[in-house]
C-alpha cells in the first residue's frame, strides 16, 4: 500500500558526504516519523536516526551525533539523511521506515510499518 524508496547511497571515501533521500508515496507521509536504520554485513540492524512527523524532535545513536542530519520535507513526502564526516564503520545498507501510528518517534524498530529495500553505502579508507 504505502511504498517506501531511498536514493543516494554509494561508494565514497573516507571523510567525504552522502546525502540519501527516501520518498514515501501516499497523502500521509506528514503523520508518520520517519526512521533511517543501517545493516552492516555480519551485525544487526541498527537505528541511526529518526525524525518525527512534524520534524521538530530528532534522535541519533551516539555514533553518528554531530556527522550525520535527518531532516524532512513534507510537501515533498521525503526525508532526508545528510551523512558527514563518513567512515568505514559507516558502511552498510542504509534502510528508510516510516512508523503510521507514531506519537512523537520510536526508536524500536518493531514499531515502523513500512521498510524501503535500502540502499547500499560503502565508505572506503
Amino acid at each position: 500500500q504505502v511504498q517506501v524508496v531511498e536514493s543516494g547511497g554509494g561508494l565514497v571515501q573516507a571523510g567525504g558526504s552522502l546525502r540519501l533521500s527516501c520518498t514515501v508515496s501516499g497523502r500521509a507521509f506528514s503523520t508518520y516519523a520517519m526512521g533511517w536504520f543501517r545493516q552492516a554485513p555480519g551485525k544487526e540492524r541498527e537505528l541511526a536516526a529518526v525524525i518525527s512527523g512534524g520534524g521538530r524532535n530528532t534522535y541519533y545513536r551516539g555514533s553518528v551525533k554531530g556527522r550525520f542530519t535527518v531532516s524532512r520535507d513534507n510537501a515533498k513526502s521525503t526525508v532526508y539523511l545528510q551523512m558527514n564526516s563518513l567512515t568505514p564503520e559507516d558502511t552498510a545498507v542504509y534502510y528508510c521506515a516510516a512508523d503510521r501510528r507514531s506519537f512523537g518517534y520510536s526508536i524500536s524498530q518493531t514499531d515502523y510499518d513500512y521498510w524501503g529495500q535500502g540502499t547500499q553505502v560503502t565508505v572506503s579508507s
